[in-house]
């Protein structure tokens, strides 16, 4: 894999890290309220990103995203995580957008887009259901078609930012006759609706960002469906942007290990840093360090896949996944090791300067959920068996 920049992309790489030099400390900004947004970064921060259509690179210049190619969206990615910044946009870039500029109609993409790009609107998803999480395909809530409007009644769970969403992607079963990954209609669902009602889930970090969600015969019209009726389920796989690499998880990885390395040096017990007096924990820093690079190193081969090929990952995606959860949870396992008594400090309990800002103790408890969410690991080793490894699913 050869990784030089052409001189296009040197060029296009220069203006991001230009624009990350000036605009960059908008993004640690506190709003009025005195939060930052929930996708990351301020209000001012977004705003900077929207003047150059950086909240959706990837998108075509019709629908006012930037074009992007393959590789300036991994440079792109890569410099903003490099400079630890966050990109806004969350569900709303990621899957409500390009699911309409696939398959929705002109006065979807007009009435929607442009909240989106704004960086003003937030969406949410509604998949995951308490008996429909990895068997997504198995969903019950119902929509029942009544005159020009669908009645649907049911619940969603782990609906990340739903207490803050304008918008919901929604599926919802329209025929319980067919089979389970048929019958299914992707819906835009009003958060305000009457019937709507979200209530915080508080995960183990004592964090909100998830959500349950009910519906009790919330009334959404039928312009409100993306697609074809009983087709949702084949809508939901759409992606647009094949910038897949996750290349900012793993610049993330490396530089926890960095972090972490930093502080056992200077973190000293009778005149002795932390490296010094415990071999051990040497040894353990030194495998995460490597093991960030391999998962860097996926991400470069998933790129390089997309960009030379013209084609989304399979079974690679999988891997880097599997690969960059399971390694998250052993960066912050042996933080919790670094950092000892001082593991179970935040700024919350420890006044505004813990060490490490209080970061490991949230991030150990946090990356619970990593190889739950987004596809379990068990979910992405059958992938790995069955795509790549072309084992028999029995």
């Amino acid at each position: 894999m050869d990784f030089r920049d052409t001189p296009e992309e040197a060029a296009f790489r220069a203006e991001v890290r230009k624009f990350i030099a000036e605009e960059g400390h908008k993004a640690r900004q506190r709003d009025d309220d005195g939060e930052r947004g929930f996708f990351g970064g301020s209000k001012e921060w977004t705003k900077a990103l929207a003047a150059r259509r950086w909240i959706a690179p990837a998108w075509p210049k019709e629908y006012g995203g930037a074009g992007l190619s393959v590789m300036e969206q991994f440079i792109f990615n890569w410099e903003l995580a490099e400079a630890r910044l966050p990109r806004p946009g969350g569900i709303a870039v990621g899957f409500a957008g390009p699911t309409l500029i696939v398959h929705g109609t002109e006065e979807q993409k007009k009435k929607y887009l442009p909240g989106i790009l704004s960086g003003e609107d937030i969406w949410c998803q509604g998949y995951s259901e308490p008996g429909a999480g990895s068997d997504l395909a198995s969903l019950q809530t119902r929509a029942v078609r009544d005159g020009d409007d669908y009645i649907i009644n049911g619940q969603k769970i782990w609906t990340s930012g739903g207490h803050l969403a304008k918008w919901m992607i929604l599926l919802a079963r329209t025929d319980p006759d067919a089979p389970k990954h048929r019958g299914i209609t992707y819906f835009i669902v009003d958060m305000k609706s009457p019937g709507v009602t979200v209530r915080p889930l508080i995960n183990a970090a004592y964090t909100h960002e998830f959500n349950e969600v009910f519906f009790e015969d919330v009334r959404v019209p039928r312009e409100n469906i993306i697609g074809e009726e009983n087709r949702g389920w084949y809508l939901a796989q759409t992606t647009l942007s094949f910038e897949r690499s996750n290349i900012g998880g793993s610049v993330g990885a490396r530089q926890a290990v960095e972090d972490l390395i930093k502080f056992a040096r200077e973190n000293t017990t009778n005149g002795q840093s932390t490296l010094a007096h415990n071999p051990a924990i040497r040894h353990e820093l030194v495998e995460r360090y490597v093991e960030a690079g391999v998962a860097q190193m996926m991400s470069f081969k998933i790129v390089s896949i997309q960009a030379k090929e013209g084609v989304a990952p399979g079974h690679e995606a999988a891997v880097a996944k599997l690969y960059g959860t399971e390694l998250n949870q052993r960066i912050y396992r042996t933080g919790m090791k670094v950092l000892g008594l001082y593991g179970q400090l935040d700024a919350k309990t420890a006044g505004p300067t813990p060490p490490m800002r209080g970061r490991i103790k949230y991030m150990y408890l946090r990356s619970i959920a990593n190889t739950i969410e987004g596809g379990t690991s068990e979910i992405q080793r059958n992938i790995i068996a069955t795509r790549g490894l072309g084992l028999p699913r029995a």
